[in-house]
């Protein structure tokens, strides 16, 4: 397992953007390009950080978007790896800038863990979310006071003001479903999750009610898994893969952990959880069933 990383991105009309994506995203693609010239022009990390007055430690960090960009590193970066011709200079140092603006999330960062910093920028950028969760409906599909009452519970310590300012800050999250083009959102819910009455009965019933109208949009799928499957539904916890524009990153599977997360891009760890996420499809009731399925359980709790 590793921590993400970038690959480089293609000019094929495919990507995202950036506005949505925030600076994270941006990061990675500035990244990769100048990780890309380097290695063309055969130079090690070293010998670009001593053009930048830095170290090899800093430009893999440039290289990976982990930090912000100076545009007098970037333009001394293209100089050094040989591209000195103006017009295919500004697109890169314009990228590099916009790297450095916040995201639409930095207004909430007073809540915002820094592990979860990025991953809302990723999440803004994918074009396709596929999500299995056993204990509760996905973030994306939550209602108001469903949020509130998870997050009540997992902070049980915070204010009401710092309550509500999670709340916000999912909700908004959920406009991406909205956009003009939204990403493809697949999600798997174990029937345990349906039952569980987060908030109480009402609340619980307004969320079901909820996704009975979120289904009919034509970018979002959610199944259920019954509990008559038994333990093939426990193969793994709860798990998110995104997928991005073609060309642009590698697929990210993100694992969320009490303190902290794992984003994975490593060839084999990505393809065994898209194994896992697509058996669990087949095993989980499908799609045209999920209705009736709600309807059912609503009637139930």
């Amino acid at each position: 397992m590793r921590i993400v990383r970038a690959v480089s991105a293609q000019t094929d009309g495919h990507s995202p953007d950036h506005r949505q994506a925030g600076p994270t995203v941006v990061r990675m693609l500035v990244g990769a390009q100048l990780r890309r010239l380097r290695e063309a022009g055969h130079l090690t990390r070293e010998e670009a950080g001593e053009a930048i007055r830095g170290s090899h430690s800093k430009i893999s960090r440039l290289e990976l978007g982990r930090t912000g960009f100076k545009q007098r590193d970037v333009a001394d970066l293209l100089t050094l790896y040989g591209v000195v011709d103006d017009d295919e200079r500004a697109p890169l140092l314009a990228l590099a800038a916009e790297a450095n603006r916040p995201g639409w999330w930095q207004a909430y960062s007073d809540v915002v863990p820094a592990w979860f910093d990025a991953y809302l920028g990723l999440e803004q950028a994918a074009s396709l979310i596929r999500a299995y969760d056993v204990q509760s409906v996905p973030e994306l599909l939550q209602t108001e006071d469903y949020a509130r009452a998870l997050i009540r519970s997992a902070c049980a310590d915070a204010s009401t003001s710092e309550i509500e300012r999670r709340v916000a800050l999912r909700m908004e999250r959920r406009r991406l479903l909205w956009r003009p083009e939204p990403p493809t959102l697949w999600a798997i819910v174990d029937e345990a999750a349906l039952r569980r009455p987060v908030g109480g009965p009402e609340v619980l019933r307004a969320q079901l009610r909820h996704l009975m109208e979120i289904v009919e949009l034509g970018h979002v799928t959610f199944q259920v898994m019954p509990f008559s499957v038994g333990a093939a539904a426990a193969v793994t916890g709860p798990a998110t893969i995104l997928r991005f524009p073609e060309g642009q990153l590698p697929d990210v599977v993100y694992l969320e952990q009490l303190t902290g997360a794992l984003y994975l891009d490593k060839a084999a760890d990505v393809e065994r959880y898209w194994h896992i996420l697509n058996r669990l499809g087949l095993e989980a009731e499908q799609p045209a069933a999920t209705t009736a399925i709600l309807h059912r359980v609503l009637r139930e709790v």
